[in-house]
């Protein structure tokens, strides 16, 4: 369908070198937008996957910026502005996770996670609202949660906690952003087939316990995440703002959670 293109879109994608980032970047550009890769520290995946991008055809770029630093985000938009003159999507993507038992949760773990997970995306989010408003013509804000912004996960507290806190900041700035037509909504995965989660993987046993838990039988694959990120970045979703999308396989319904 021609609405779920996104030609002449600029989009960034934090956290994009690897997992649901590279794929909601590498669905992005298939469907025309021009792509910003954020990263932080290692360089090499992130301008891997802009050459591969570019040799497709698509438009995209790689920009440093540690998403918990404001100077740094708002080096973020600058330069995402500069080379594309304009700002419509922002993904905030990036996150990081810590298990720990609560009652040896390290006050560092705590911060860091909040730092990437909840600091991050308001401090981009602002960002690129500011842009968004000063340019005219809307814009969507679309925040990677996860089903654990409501079902529980012992062991990973700042997590859930900060998940949950995404999405009480997604629906309260939809609202005061809607006059100014800027679209905010969270995609809350389940269990997906990505880096972050390469410890279940790679344990048979831990990996079967996990696909039991999910009415469809096992993890997404990134793809699927970033269909529907796409979709709410498109002019197909011009009517949705201030929800959580899940995309969990069923995972939340089997556990009675949601």
């Amino acid at each position: 369908m021609s609405n779920l293109r996104l030609d002449g879109k600029v989009a960034i994608v934090t956290g994009a070198a690897t997992g649901i980032g590279s794929a909601i970047a590498q669905d992005f550009a298939s469907r025309g937008a021009s792509v910003v890769v954020d990263y932080v520290g290692n360089a090499a995946p992130a301008n891997a996957l802009v050459a591969a991008m570019t040799k497709s055809g698509g438009k995209a770029t790689a920009i440093e910026a540690d998403i918990g630093n404001e100077g740094d985000v708002a080096k973020l938009v600058t330069q995402t502005v500069a080379t594309y003159a304009r700002l419509d999507v922002l993904v905030n993507n990036a996150g990081i996770e810590e298990k720990h038992p609560f009652l040896e949760m390290p006050l560092s773990v705590w911060n860091a996670v909040i730092a990437v997970n909840l600091t991050g995306p308001w401090l981009c989010s602002q960002a690129a609202a500011r842009q968004m408003v000063k340019q005219g013509g809307g814009g969507r804000i679309i925040n990677i949660s996860s089903i654990h912004e409501d079902v529980t996960m012992p062991t990973n507290a700042p997590y859930c906690a900060s998940k949950g806190g995404l999405r009480m900041l997604m629906r309260t700035i939809a609202v005061e952003l809607a006059p100014h037509g800027i679209l905010v909504n969270n995609v809350a995965p389940g269990g997906v087939w990505t880096p972050i989660d390469a410890q279940v993987e790679q344990d048979p046993t831990a990996l079967h316990a996990l696909d039991a838990e999910i009415p469809l039988g096992r993890m997404a694959k990134p793809e699927e995440i970033a269909e529907m990120v796409a979709f709410l970045a498109s002019d197909a979703a011009s009517y949705c703002t201030g929800s959580t999308f899940v995309v969990d396989g069923g995972m939340s319904r089997q556990s009675g959670s949601l």
